[in-house]
């Protein structure tokens, strides 16, 4: 794939409208890796001026913060703030919720400030504005979608309708749990607890949020988060509906439903 690095920019004394701040999972983890390329697929075919750090980003320090490491979240955040601001970046677009909401919520007071949108709201102004074009009668026409609602996108940051506006433009049969936007259920993976041994409990938190998601009877899960979608996707497969259910990010949902290129 052909993605530009923000560095490659500079040296020809570019900046890019938007950086695509990729993370960790984004980069680093397989599942997320495919988000990461539909994400691009888009960007690419509607020709927006963005760019990636590459090699110069590093994670955003969230996990670090939320599991009580704040000399290593500031150390991250200083140097990441640093090189932002460096580079005279003003806008950033990310597919991670928790890299949203610290960039938009807690860098700030460190002198991080940005205009910074989450994929499925940069997605909802991009169909509204005409700039993305879906297939008619696409994959997903018709099609039973449940939405799962990310913590850090729903209740953090109040979003609850972009990322269902832009299932809604597939001509999908929406359907929601029974607990969901403001009362919908932690996949089980926020607050950093994705990185460490879970606790002793009752009940696994993805598999009782999947069930929820299966009792609908949809075909696919729709998430916008790359945590949500790998607890999920464990819950779906612990269940053993793989074949009869997919977990999608939003991003991959409509990659799958753009009008050829010319």
């Amino acid at each position: 794939m052909q993605i530009p690095t923000i560095a490659e920019l500079f040296s020809n004394g570019k900046t890019p409208e938007i950086l695509f701040w990729v993370g960790c999972a984004g980069s680093f983890d397989q599942r997320a890796q495919k988000i990461t390329r539909a994400f691009i697929k888009i960007l690419n075919i509607i020709k927006i001026d963005y760019a990636v750090l590459g090699n110069e980003e590093m994670c955003t320090g969230d996990p670090a913060r939320r599991a009580g490491n704040e000399f290593i979240f500031q150390m991250m955040a200083y140097q990441n703030i640093q090189l932002l601001n460096n580079y005279g970046i003003k806008k950033i677009v990310t597919t991670c919720p928790h890299c949203f909401n610290i960039f938009k919520n807690e860098y700030p007071e460190l002198g991080g400030h940005y205009e910074v949108l989450h994929h499925a709201t940069f997605l909802q102004q991009l169909i509204d504005e005409g700039k993305i074009r879906l297939k008619e009668g696409g994959n997903f026409k018709g099609k039973k979608i449940t939405y799962h609602d990310s913590c850090y996108l729903g209740r953090a940051n109040n979003i609850y309708e972009a990322p269902r506006k832009v299932l809604e433009a597939l001509d999908v049969a929406l359907v929601e749990m029974k607990r969901c936007r403001s009362k919908g259920l932690c996949c089980g993976a926020g607050g950093a607890q994705m990185f460490k041994e879970e606790e002793q409990g009752l009940h696994r938190i993805n598999l009782e949020r999947t069930q929820e998601a299966l009792n609908t009877e949809a075909s696919y899960i729709a998430a916008a988060c790359p945590f949500c979608n790998t607890m999920l996707s464990d819950g779906v497969k612990n269940a053993e509906k793989e074949d009869a259910v997919k977990v999608l990010d939003i991003a991959e949902i409509i990659a799958a439903s753009l009008e050829d290129e010319d």
